[in-house]
């Protein structure tokens, strides 16, 4: 078939890599003028089937209304909310109850397992070398954030995650360059969880997709599907429509616009995420590989010879406006856990971006009902890890072969409850 992505990050790499195996004449058309400048540009690089949980989650209701009084969240409301973000957050509220937030924490861990065992496969036989290392360690401040981690370690069991539960000591000797003055109660240690760069990956398998063939076209802003041609797309713009067997929608918050002529209605919205890349210093100082300050829901990872703190949630606010309280706590747990291993004084990146989020949590994986258009779109801030799984997912749903994953809860009828 002669399929047409629309959308050239992290996600529709992936897919057009797996569409190309299949034998499938593959293009993708990107409205930046190169592949994964949004999302996954300078995201936090962990690929984390064991911390992977969605946003909305008992307790989190408090975290957001009190980010309105000043007071520390992982996420944050800002002014102006439209219309949009308000029905999300309906909708996000509704999802927070702890059964609704235990199912889609099983969804998530699930599909990220599967996808993290096809980037393995991916990895070694096409002999990708990219910036990564293995493990990855959640720090618990006080013993109620060790209490308070419990439900999420009884899904890992049930998933049959390799995990273990450590104290500050066995912590220090995993990453030895940890804060002694900074409280710890102790840690999950989770060994197969692990730090890649996602950008570097993205533009290795976009090089090796194009030797199967894929067509990338960028600046190419695609205008909404049509109704009565959903296979066929043309430039926002203005260009004569081309014709495709099927249209694979990749293409992250954009989505909801390409796809509401169809009467498809994704409730989804930019959550933006915050990240600083610094040069290391002094390696002796630095991370081994990924941490996680689970009270700030910050995450300090290794890449190469930078470390890059990322973290936090914004819904509303101006897009392209950098938060000074959010770059403050990034930089302060850095220092609380590493001080002295970055060089902050020049080189350093920061970075906005937009996390393409639906209420509870899990992606949209497959046929949208409307023949010929499938999606995979939705994966908030988990777009890394779930990458290559969600990927094979769509390929063999197009192809009419059996997942290789349970599927409940992934597809396009769960966001007729939302």
């Amino acid at each position: 078939m002669k399929i047409a992505i629309v959308g050239a990050g992290i996600v529709g790499i992936t897919t057009a890599w797996e569409l190309a195996c299949d034998g499938h004449e593959v293009v993708v058309f990107e409205r930046r003028g190169a592949a994964a400048e949004e999302t996954s540009f300078a995201n936090a690089g962990l690929i984390a089937p064991g911390h992977v949980a969605p946003w909305a989650a008992p307790g989190m209701r408090a975290k957001v209304l009190g980010s309105l009084l000043g007071r520390t969240s992982p996420i944050r409301l800002r002014w102006p909310l439209g219309a949009r973000e308000l029905g999300w957050m309906l909708r996000w509220q509704r999802a927070c109850k702890l059964e609704t937030h235990l199912a889609n924490r099983s969804r998530l861990q699930r599909l990220a397992l599967y996808s993290r065992e096809r980037l393995h496969q991916l990895t070694g036989a096409r002999e990708l070398d990219y910036e990564r290392s293995d493990g990855c360690l959640v720090l618990l401040r006080t013993a109620r954030e060790r209490k308070d981690a419990q439900p999420g370690l009884d899904l890992l069991r049930a998933a049959g995650a390799v995990f273990s539960e450590i104290d500050a000591e066995a912590a220090c000797k995993i990453e030895p360059a940890l804060n002694a003055a900074t409280p710890l109660a102790g840690a999950i240690h989770l060994p197969r969880d692990e730090v890649a760069n996602c950008r570097q990956f993205a533009l290795l398998l976009k090089r090796e997709a194009e030797g199967l063939g894929v067509q990338f076209h960028f600046d190419c802003d695609i205008a909404p599907l049509s109704r009565a041609a959903p296979r066929s797309l043309s430039l926002a713009a203005g260009s004569p429509a081309h014709a495709f067997d099927a249209v694979v929608v990749c293409a992250g918050l954009d989505s909801h616009r390409l796809l509401r002529p169809l009467g498809l209605h994704v409730p989804m919205v930019p959550v933006h995420g915050y990240s600083i890349s610094v040069h290391i210093r002094e390696p002796l100082h630095a991370p081994r590989s990924a941490v996680v300050d689970e009270r700030h829901k910050v995450a300090i990872t290794r890449l190469g010879r930078r470390v890059r703190v990322a973290g936090g949630g914004e819904l509303g606010g101006v897009p392209d406006r950098l938060d000074p309280a959010a770059l403050k706590t990034l930089y302060q747990v850095l220092q609380d856990w590493f001080p002295g291993a970055a060089t902050l004084q020049s080189g350093v990146q920061q970075w906005k971006g937009a996390r393409p989020m639906l209420p509870d949590g899990p992606p949209v994986l497959g046929a949208s009902g409307v023949p010929g258009v499938w999606l995979n779109l939705g994966h908030g801030a988990s777009g890394w890890t779930l990458a290559c799984g969600s990927a094979r997912v769509v390929a063999d749903a197009i192809a009419g072969r059996e997942a290789g994953v349970d599927l409940e809860g992934l597809g396009i009828e769960r966001l007729l409850g939302l």
